[in-house]
């Protein structure tokens, strides 16, 4: 009974403290999933432009689309939303993917997602339910703890405590906000670099340079000689990789950890992974790989390998999360406390094992997921 009486404390004391950060400000990752609502917001009026943008099959449609009823202020609005947001893609730390700016047809289908499945103003209503949401939460701590002996004081350095967290919690995103944001100036500056060997006639194409490394890239520049069995040979091995699986665990040393979760407070044939964002959902799984694929409706559960920012304007459409990868302070358990979403992280194989379009329950305090008949 006692450890029973333990682990639900500690089980209310990790709810509690989701719901105290929901809608924290100044965080600048859940901040561009809502405002690509505000995006959707300006195209929803005008069906022209929506038919339009429900057709995009390439990256040049942005001044056509500018040429339709209302389609000027849709295409203000995506190149505000790039503007802010454009340097941030799948892979980003990668500095060879295609950013939002250089591919925004990746955006299409979210745009979409949220013209269909809001209203306008919901970027500002969900906003405010969180808050909502969190100083209800805190009043509630707060109260239980002035009831206490000394309880004045506990509650009062509680309160500053609360406050501090809400105020800072979201500058965890800022220093990879940053280094993606430079990262777009100097692939610019070195794509420039590398078209210029191409008009040069020294390369074939600039994506080339990809497979050099930078001291490798400063030679070439200056020498204008390619070796194209080295280019070649990467190009081969790049390709090579990418039919790898990766560990789940890969130590410093380059050693591979394997193991198995060992639960026996599980359903039988349920997926067992961590529990990151409290809470327990039912709804349909979408199985989705790649943004640009993405179709979601109101409710559904996003089940994916990883989330990195790249996802998260998916987050505002959602009901639930299931990853195959991540932990505690990883990207998508982050943003889904925040936006007050049940996740489970770390399910091994769970693109494979949830097909898209199942039904399934999604236990966020528990860790685990069920797929239903």
């Amino acid at each position: 009974m006692v450890a029973q009486r333990q682990t639900a404390g500690v089980a209310g004391e990790k709810n509690a403290a989701d719901t105290l950060t929901l809608s924290a400000p100044g965080n600048v990752t859940s901040e561009m999933g809502l405002a690509l609502l505000d995006v959707a917001d300006v195209i929803r009026p005008h069906p022209q432009a929506v038919a339009f943008l429900q057709g995009v099959e390439d990256d040049d449609f942005l001044d056509e689309l500018a040429k339709l009823p209302g389609g000027s202020e849709a295409r203000d609005a995506i190149e505000d939303y790039l503007d802010r947001y454009g340097m941030r893609c799948a892979g980003e730390i990668d500095i060879t993917r295609p950013r939002w700016r250089e591919r925004p047809s990746t955006l299409v289908p979210a745009i979409l997602d949220n013209v269909r499945n809001f209203e306008r103003g919901a970027a500002q209503r969900r906003f405010e339910q969180g808050r909502h949401k969190a100083h209800q939460k805190e009043q509630d701590v707060l109260a239980r703890l002035r009831a206490l002996p000394d309880g004045h004081r506990k509650a009062d350095e509680t309160k500053r405590m609360i406050d501090r967290v809400r105020t800072f919690i979201g500058y965890r995103e800022y220093p990879k906000y940053g280094i993606v944001s430079r990262y777009f100036v100097y692939k610019q500056a070195l794509l420039e670099e590398a078209e210029r060997l191409v008009q040069a006639g020294v390369l074939p194409e600039r994506e080339d340079v990809f497979y050099l490394t930078f001291r490798e890239f400063h030679d070439l520049v200056r020498s204008h000689q390619a070796d194209d069995q080295l280019i070649q040979r990467r190009k081969d091995a790049f390709r090579s990789y990418q039919a790898l699986t990766p560990p789940r665990v890969l130590t410093s040393d380059g050693e591979t950890v394997t193991g198995a979760y060992r639960r026996d407070d599980v359903p039988a044939g349920a997926l067992i992974g961590l529990p990151v964002s409290a809470g327990t959902i039912e709804g349909r799984a979408r199985v989705v790989l790649d943004m640009a694929q993405a179709d979601l409706e109101a409710g559904d559960i996003l089940v994916t390998a990883y989330t990195d920012p790249s996802l998260s304007p998916l987050f505002v459409g959602i009901a639930g999360l299931v990853t195959e990868v991540g932990g505690l302070m990883t990207h998508g358990a982050v943003i889904a406390r925040e936006y007050g979403l049940p996740a489970v992280v770390g399910v091994d194989q769970a693109t494979r094992l949830i097909r898209d379009g199942q039904r399934i329950r999604v236990h966020g305090s528990g860790g685990y997921v069920e797929v239903l008949p």
